[in-house]
């Protein structure tokens, strides 16, 4: 009786043994089963961000200049007043009035958009801020390599230029 019992216990500790790999194996499953269903679930939160931020995108590009332009209507009817009123007017003072009006209205708000106009005129030539179009001979000594004159002003928005200035330099 004793081989007999030896004989099961030997077939128990045997069927114990697979009993015991068969159970980590399915908990190893389940666990690979929770791992790839979070990687789907991530993967799927990460394309809709994607596709979110990228439609996002696309409307802010669409929309961009949108606060400039409004900011820029009344300037618009500003000139349509200035034309009609001025179609009967003969008293040039009061056009170039209503002119420098309109025209101090739109720097204003440009520069409250960051918008600055570049200094030139009596500056050094800095080749990151002008541009310089022609030479002219001067005849102080002091005038060359200096700016002379501006043909079109130059602008900076938020320090970061935006149209370079034309510029006139001493020789």
């Amino acid at each position: 009786m004793e081989k007999k019992d030896s004989k099961e216990n030997i077939i128990k500790k045997k069927t114990s043994k697979k009993t015991i790999e068969l159970e980590k194996y399915e908990e190893i499953a389940q666990k690979l089963e929770e791992i790839n269903d979070k990687y789907l679930r991530l993967n799927a939160e990460f394309d809709n961000y994607r596709k979110r931020t990228l439609k996002e995108k696309i409307d802010l590009i669409k929309t961009a200049g949108e606060d400039i332009l409004v900011n820029i209507l009344p300037v618009i009817d500003n000139f349509e007043r200035a034309i009609k009123a001025n179609q009967n007017l003969t008293d040039t003072k009061a056009i170039n009035e209503g002119i420098s009006l309109i025209y101090n209205n739109f720097k204003e708000f440009i520069n409250q958009k960051g918008v600055k106009e570049i200094e030139a005129i009596g500056q050094n030539l800095d080749t990151d801020l002008h541009e310089a179009i022609t030479k002219v001979p001067v005849q102080e000594e002091t005038q060359k390599g200096t700016i002379i004159d501006v043909i079109e002003k130059g602008y900076k928005l938020n320090d970061k230029v935006i149209r370079f200035a034309k510029v006139v330099v001493g020789e």
